[in-house]
């Protein structure tokens, strides 16, 4: 008779269901943006994380960089996406991989265009009446 945590006769629901995952390398998205593949080491019931050679990708467009970032500790509120990886299928978007100071350059450079389009938005916004000019969006909800 097996007695082992993970068996395919029942389902693990909650963070339970990630036990057979340790020790694989999975891409989790965190709820600030960033993106992190690693090793998974150690979970808890509160959803929290060890990983272990742990790296952040930053993708732009089609280009991306990775950061080696080592050892690294989530809190499982900031945890909004875990995905097993699987690196032996051919990736379905072409990425080209640059430096990472072309990377961060190209991230800012993204971030200032998407603030600009947020300007003209939000002064549309407030030339229709549709919020005050003096609160931002973010206070009101």
């Amino acid at each position: 008779m097996d007695l082992s945590i993970v068996n395919d006769d029942y389902y693990l629901s909650g963070m339970a269901a990630l036990v057979g995952d340790i020790d694989k390398q999975l891409m989790i998205m965190l709820r600030d943006g960033r993106t992190l593949i690693a090793h998974l080491r150690s979970l808890d019931q509160f959803g929290n994380l060890v990983l272990h050679q742990a790296f952040e990708r930053i993708c732009v467009g089609r280009h991306y960089a990775d950061i080696p970032r080592g050892l690294f500790v989530i809190r499982g509120e900031n945890v909004l996406f875990i995905g097993e990886l699987d690196f032996y299928q051919p990736l379905r978007v072409p990425l080209v991989e640059v430096t990472i100071e072309e990377i961060l350059k190209l991230q800012k450079e993204d971030i200032e265009k998407k603030e600009q389009i947020e300007k003209v938005r939000r002064k549309a916004m407030v030339e229709h009446g549709l919020v005050d000019e003096g609160n931002p969006i973010e206070e009101q909800y």
